[in-house]
């Protein structure tokens, strides 16, 4: 970390009114650092950005509540600022066309050193999408990758629930400031992240959720990241706008495929068309980064196994059921009208297989299988 004087200098220019992250790397490219731009004359500030906000630079129109609120929160030792000065600020961000000049950080800065990849999808994933982020992340981050996603509901969730199981950890990159938590159900998460992982963001604290902050948010999702994986998504879905960026960035896209019949398959549909690489195991994405090989015994495919076995001990018209679900989502009149049992009986196996998680309920009274 900088030293105080150093980091009051980033904050009091960051925090200034009227200068964004293109204003403040223009002034850092005329000037050179911080304490430079503060020490300019206004006419020199003028030659470089707007009349106003070089009044505002000269002026010092800061809120120095908000500064004041700031230089306290970083006295805790798990809060940090991350400068394009500072030497564990992510390489690959680094290296995209606009990077943030401030980072705010809360966590363990040696995860900033992992090389990263991104997985992201629905807000309102299916089961089976749950369960492959979960598995894909804890298989990453045990091949060296930290898993970053955006602490959103749904696939989010499970990406960084999974990663954080594994060696490598997870990092969060979040729209908000770093001193609010949304949505506000992964309060429990957030707070695992920051003592097991990390949490970022570019906006100052007290920063809300504002929806035009998460676009800006995505592109440092990707940025900071290898490659980027879509595990569900809709033709409409946020998470292409981080895949896109990410290919303008130069990472890898890579997607799951999922039913034809699903809304939440066609934005991974659509991405695979247009090259992004199809993805059905955790080997995949080694071998397309070029990365070394994983134990069989890590990742999806040993989940898949304790399913099995899991499946194996279910005993009775329970496990015979399971056969009539197929692998897209389906309704209780069809798999009575397939099974040919009574809607009693399936409704008494779908309550069992939910308990032993093997299925998933959907919006619409379906089902689907998990694995």
């Amino acid at each position: 970390m900088q030293m105080n004087q150093d980091i009051e200098s980033w904050l009091r220019l960051g925090l200034t009114e009227g200068v964004g992250a293109g204003t403040l790397r223009r002034l850092l490219v005329a000037f050179g650092d911080p304490a430079e731009v503060l020490a300019a004359s206004q006419l020199a500030l003028e030659g470089v950005v707007k009349k106003t906000v070089a009044a505002g630079i000269f002026q010092r129109k800061v809120d120095e509540e908000k500064l004041a609120r700031t230089l306290k929160w970083l006295e805790d030792p798990l809060n940090s600022l991350i400068t394009l000065a500072d030497p564990d600020y992510p390489e690959l961000l680094l290296n995209i066309t606009d990077p943030p000049p401030l980072l705010y950080f809360k966590g363990r800065r040696q995860f900033l050193a992992r090389p990263a990849m991104a997985i992201v999808g629905s807000r309102n994933a299916t089961p089976q999408g749950l369960a492959n982020a979960d598995a894909f992340a804890e298989a990453a981050s045990n091949a060296g990758f930290c898993v970053v996603s955006g602490l959103a509901q749904g696939i989010d969730t499970a990406a960084h629930q999974g990663g954080l199981r594994g060696i490598s950890s997870s990092m969060a990159i979040v729209g908000t400031g770093l001193d609010l938590v949304y949505p506000s159900k992964n309060h429990e998460l957030a707070h695992k992240l920051a003592n097991e992982g990390g949490l970022i963001s570019e906006f100052p604290l007290g920063t809300p959720a504002m929806s035009r902050n998460f676009p800006r948010r995505n592109r440092i999702i990707s940025g900071v990241c290898h490659a980027c994986l879509v595990v569900e998504a809709t033709l409409h879905s946020g998470s292409l706008i981080t895949a896109r960026l990410a290919l303008e960035q130069g990472r890898e896209v890579m997607a799951i495929p999922g039913s034809i019949h699903s809304p939440l398959s066609k934005g991974c549909h659509a991405l695979i068309k247009q090259g992004a690489k199809l993805v059905e195991s955790i080997q995949d994405i080694l071998d397309e980064l070029h990365y070394p090989s994983v134990q069989p015994s890590v990742g999806a495919s040993d989940r898949d196994n304790g399913k099995n076995e899991v499946e194996n001990i279910i005993t009775g018209d329970d496990a015979g059921l399971l056969p009539y679900f197929g692998y897209d989502s389906i309704d209780m009149d069809t798999l009575c009208l397939r099974s040919g049992l009574t809607v009693e009986a399936v409704s008494a196996m779908l309550l069992n297989l939910e308990l032993e998680g093997l299925i998933g309920s959907l919006p619409g009274g379906k089902y689907q299988r998990i694995r």
